[in-house]
C-alpha cells in the first residue's frame, strides 16, 4: 500500500477530485497548509504598500491506496493539477505498513 501526499494549487482540488473518484478512489483527506519552495512567496499589495507572503496557501492532499493503483492515482493527479507553472505542487509517496477500520477492524488492503 502507498500514501500519496500532494500539495496543490486550491483551485485544482475539484479537478482532482473528480479524477479520483473516476478512478474509484473512495476516500481522502484534505488540509489547508501553507508554505514556499521555489515560488519563494509572492508580492501583495494593500492599500498602496507592497508587502511580502512568505507562505503562499496551498491544499495537501492525502490518500491511500493499494500498490496496482498508486501509479494511476498519481498519473491523474499530475494530469489534474499541472498548469506549467511554478508553485503547480509537489507528489510525496511513500509506503504504509499497515491500514486498520477502526469500526470493523478489518486491516491491510480490505480496510482502504
Amino acid at each position: 500500500m502507498k500514501k500519496i501526499e500532494a500539495i496543490v494549487r486550491h483551485h485544482k482540488v475539484e479537478p482532482i477530485k473528480t479524477a479520483l473518484v473516476a478512478l474509484g478512489v473512495h476516500g481522502m483527506t484534505i488540509s489547508e497548509v501553507r508554505g514556499f519552495g521555489r515560488q519563494k512567496g509572492q508580492t501583495e499589495t494593500y492599500r498602496g504598500a507592497e508587502y511580502k507572503v512568505d507562505f503562499v496557501p496551498k491544499v495537501k492532499l492525502e490518500v491511500a491506496v493499494s500498490d496496482t493503483n498508486a501509479q494511476k492515482v498519481i498519473d491523474a493527479i499530475l494530469n489534474a493539477a499541472s498548469t506549467g507553472q511554478i508553485g503547480d505542487g509537489k507528489i510525496f509517496v511513500t509506503s504504509l505498513a499497515d491500514t486498520i477500520r477502526i469500526r470493523t477492524r478489518e486491516t491491510g488492503e480490505t480496510a482502504l
